[in-house]
């Protein structure tokens, strides 16, 4: 049985009340892992290493998963090393899952297909070379007026965001507005995504008007407007809420419609690298250079002090944190070396 998630992760930091995640499976890599990313249907994740090498991996089964689970290497069904000539930033699937994006150091997106029956990647790859910078994040948008998929992607260089059309691999739209490296991207609800910048602003940008419809900076000093480099950014499915991630190791809750701070927290003491709502959104998942990924509970009144709680740990930073599309689990990605799969034993 799934866990119930509010009786399972009360905030309260009890011992009582403390979500005990156990490490189900963790990869060991040669090199820093900088991005895990869970296949839509949930059945297999990819990993991306500084090692140049990608991996696909099972999903295990956790239906007999106890408290006492001895941690073991997952199945790899699919791996190629030398992927890039730099290190793997980051990856993205389709929404349909028929596709994935790799981005690198090397300056190059590399898109492929997938087949989902096989677990293999498929046929000519298509490298872009539009970037005259690493490559640090990637989302797709699925274009309503034709039902195809476009692939966003942005970095360092002159830090223009790219729009490319997935069906020819063309890149067809540079969107200017960054004055720093683009560290994170983020999209939900069709048209809508947003990018978060070492220049301390988010972008709201909608393809639909082929341009940026909106700018914050993030306060993360009390009383002051200032803000602070932009690691990681999210928005909640209802495109209310903004989270973003900050390089000061603050998170800030931004409510979109009402253009406004809800809130600036701490839960980490360094920067935060990755931030990501849990599938229900009840919860926030960050990871940190303080080698924590920490649960924190957003289901009360979101402009008091949020109960928030430590469920994972690496033995160096955490560089990536990826919630399992439907089931209570998540992957973690660190410079120690690993992709970890954390998930909770049913009670």
């Amino acid at each position: 049985p799934v866990p119930r998630q509010d009786a399972e992760v009360n905030g309260t930091g009890n011992a009582a009340g403390r979500p005990r995640f156990v490490a189900v499976t963790s990869l060991e890599d040669v090199q820093a892992v900088r991005c895990a990313e869970f296949h839509p249907q949930g059945k297999l994740y990819a990993v991306g290493s500084n090692s140049k090498t990608l991996r696909i991996c099972s999903y295990p089964k956790l239906s007999d998963l106890r408290e006492d689970h001895a941690t073991y290497q997952p199945t790899v069904l699919f791996k190629r090393t030398k992927h890039h000539k730099g290190s793997i930033y980051c990856l993205a699937w389709t929404p349909i899952g028929d596709l994935m994006a790799t981005g690198s150091n090397d300056k190059t997106v590399k898109l492929m297909r997938f087949n989902t029956d096989t677990s293999n990647l498929e046929g000519q790859e298509i490298e872009l070379t539009m970037h005259d910078g690493t490559v640090r994040d990637l989302c797709f948008l699925e274009d309503t007026t034709n039902k195809s998929s476009l692939l966003i992607s942005g970095g360092a260089g002159d830090c223009k965001i790219y729009v490319t059309d997935c069906a020819t691999g063309t890149p067809f739209q540079a969107l200017s507005g960054h004055s720093g490296h683009v560290l994170s991207l983020y999209n939900w609800g069709g048209a809508m995504f947003v990018s978060g910048s070492q220049d301390k602003t988010v972008r709201f940008w909608d393809l639909r008007t082929r341009g940026c419809v909106n700018m914050v900076t993030p306060a993360t000093a009390p009383g002051s407007r200032n803000g602070s480099p932009v690691a990681a950014v999210c928005v909640d499915p209802s495109g209310r809420l903004l989270v973003s991630g900050h390089e000061d190791s603050s998170c800030v809750l931004f409510d979109i419609r009402g253009g406004r701070n809800v809130q600036c927290f701490k839960p980490h003491s360094s920067d935060v690298r990755s931030i990501r709502f849990s599938p229900s959104a009840y919860y926030l998942l960050t990871g940190g250079y303080d080698n924590k990924l920490v649960l924190t509970d957003l289901q009360g009144d979101l402009t008091m002090p949020l109960p928030s709680v430590v469920v994972a740990q690496h033995q160096d930073k955490v560089i990536s944190g990826r919630w399992h599309p439907t089931e209570f689990s998540f992957l973690s990605t660190s410079a120690d070396k690993t992709a970890t799969l954390w998930a909770l034993p049913p009670v």
